[in-house]
């Protein structure tokens, strides 16, 4: 048992308060790219599907934008399904999606 004593203990180190800074949440703003997309990707797919996979599958041509402008100001998807309006979430993120498609990536 004596020996077992005489060992150092090891575990964490002591921390000093002045050894770690504070940390806040990263803005949507400071988000990566990429990171945001799938964001706003993944609030349109929880209310519409459909919608969500056609954007995916216009994502980098130039019709995407008019596309998703089109579902916002008409409410419908240009194939008959007229709808009478989308959630405040989802025309966030259909906007969002406008905006982050226009960034031109280096």
């Amino acid at each position: 048992m004596q020996h077992m004593v005489d060992k150092k203990f090891v575990g964490f180190p002591d921390l000093k308060h002045t050894e770690f800074q504070a940390t806040r949440p990263m803005t949507y703003n400071e988000l990566p790219r990429l990171v945001r997309i799938e964001q706003e990707l993944a609030t349109i797919t929880a209310h519409h599907e459909r919608i969500a996979k056609a954007i995916q599958l216009f994502w980098g041509h130039k019709d995407c934008v008019d596309y998703i402008q089109k579902l916002i100001l008409s409410g419908g998807d240009g194939s008959g399904k007229a709808r009478i309006g989308f959630k405040r979430e989802v025309v966030a993120a259909l906007m969002n999606l406008i905006e982050l498609h226009e960034v031109k990536q280096l």
